[in-house]
């Protein structure tokens, strides 16, 4: 028996300005982190334009299910948390090299990494719901 494949259902118009505001939140964030002296990475995991956003994604996140905005949802709220895991993966590989003085060149290069990840993130799930389009998800 063949699995039936699932039927995308309509979206509403509210629905797609709310995910457009999510996705306003963390251009935001970005922008604030690009302008000050945090990096985009941090600004990214502890802004609180981002914050609130990840939360807004979580509280509508329901009402997405089986559209072409669950993967927009699914995309932010991993940007987000997978923000998180990058940091405190580049915080545990640098503080060892801060011992021999290189851990800050190894910590500033790897949130710049994360930094420029996260700006692709949030530009090219933005695309995609500009154009009414689901973001394509790893399988």
């Amino acid at each position: 028996m063949e699995p039936q494949p699932r039927v995308a259902l309509p979206v509403e118009r509210g629905l797609i300005n709310y995910t457009q505001w999510i996705y306003i939140l963390q251009a935001l964030t970005v922008l604030i982190g690009l302008l000050t002296s945090r990096s985009v990475a941090v600004r990214f995991a502890f802004g609180l334009p981002s914050l609130v956003a990840v939360v807004m994604n979580y509280a509508r996140r329901a009402e997405a299910r089986d559209t072409w905005l669950e993967s927009h949802f699914r995309w932010q709220i991993r940007t987000f948390w997978f923000t998180w895991l990058w940091l405190l993966v580049v915080w545990i590989v640098a503080f060892p090299w801060l011992l021999i003085g290189i851990g800050f060149i190894v910590a500033m290069f790897g949130m710049a990494l994360i930094g420029l990840w996260v700006i692709y993130r949030v530009a090219r799930g933005w695309l995609a719901l500009r154009d009414s389009h689901a973001v394509p998800l790893p399988s």
